[in-house]
């Protein structure tokens, strides 16, 4: 009863790349707008070591219409964030959240003016 297992901390999360709270809250505050749009109807979550991928769906069964990903070890040559599209292709990769997003808020707002 002597082996004292320490607890994780903050600033060590054992390896494990996640969306920062305001990065998140765009990114939900995105999805929202899309399953009001009615376009979209789901969501799945993948947190790893290497990325953090949010993955947008217009049906559970399919595969995602969207995936954000963020892979901090890419942040001083391509940047970490990039938008994949359905087949696998990088619509667009940035730096900055907000220009990630831009071309699916777009989008957006054509389905929501037709």
């Amino acid at each position: 009863m002597t082996n004292v297992t320490p607890f994780p901390s903050q600033s060590s999360p054992a390896g494990q790349t996640g969306f920062e709270r305001i990065e998140l809250q765009r990114i939900m505050d995105l999805y929202g707008r899309m399953v009001a749009a009615g376009h979209w109807r789901d969501y799945a979550i993948d947190l790893g070591r290497d990325a953090a991928i949010f993955s947008a769906f217009r049906r559970s069964a399919e595969r995602p219409e969207y995936r954000i990903e963020k892979r901090p070890a890419l942040r001083h040559r391509q940047g970490m964030w990039a938008l994949i599209g359905e087949a696998g292709a990088v619509l667009k990769r940035g730096a900055e959240l907000p220009g990630i997003l831009a071309p699916v808020e777009r989008r957006l707002l054509k389905i929501v003016g037709e």
